[in-house]
């Protein structure tokens, strides 16, 4: 099977958190994404990459826009999932993870909000942010042929921790997975990040997106 046949390299990302030279990692031919909130307000240090996706976006309010920053190729494995022994593969099983810095808890909004801390909750991500995902996930249907399909199921974080909202993948389901996805789908995982995204909204912008 062939690997690494597309660009590697997502357009406009910042390179300077780089991790791949540290960790290496899997050659694959990507085709799934999952998507992934920091639940923090800035970009995160991923214990200097030990647990870093392959891109992170980040805010910029005052643009409204994302900002980029790339730590692995886009079909090299990143690590930002959990993989038990025994089990299924989770990072390695072609897939292309990315982290959206902001949070999916309701608590966790309404304390930064009442703080004035600026953050995108990403249940109620405005348009920009939106259009600025489905952008990357356009890229990654043209350049590396992911579909534009998900899980119909995107339970609200904390129903959607562990399997409390029955969105999480069995082992066979993941295997044969191909489109995009959430942390709170992928097995072998408790996380339920990024929840109730408008994922539905999402593929919309990303479809118009592919072709422009």
């Amino acid at each position: 099977m062939s690997t690494r046949t597309g660009p590697q390299h997502y357009p406009g990302a910042n390179r300077d958190h780089w991790y791949q030279s540290k960790f290496g990692g899997d050659r694959m031919e990507v085709n799934a994404i999952v998507l992934h909130t920091t639940e923090g307000r800035s970009l995160p240090g991923y214990q200097g990459g030990a647990s870093a996706p392959n891109l992170t976006a980040v805010p910029d309010f005052g643009a409204k826009r994302l900002r980029w920053y790339q730590h692995f190729d886009i079909d090299i494995s990143s690590r930002a999932l959990v993989n038990l022994r025994g089990g299924v593969e989770t990072n390695t099983l072609n897939v292309c993870q990315v982290e959206f810095v902001g949070t999916c808890d309701p608590e966790r909004h309404t304390k930064w909000r009442t703080s004035d801390l600026p953050h995108i909750y990403w249940p109620k991500a405005p348009e920009w942010a939106l259009r600025g995902v489905a952008q990357y996930l356009a890229w990654m249907h043209i350049h590396h042929h992911v579909p534009l399909r998900g899980p119909a199921l995107w339970p609200a974080y904390p129903k959607s921790a562990g399997n409390g909202g029955g969105q999480r993948m069995s082992h066979e389901r993941w295997n044969a997975f191909k489109g995009v996805c959430g942390h709170m789908h992928v097995p072998e995982n408790q996380h339920g990040d990024p929840g109730a995204i408008d994922f539905e909204a999402l593929l919309d912008f990303a479809r118009s997106a592919a072709q422009d």
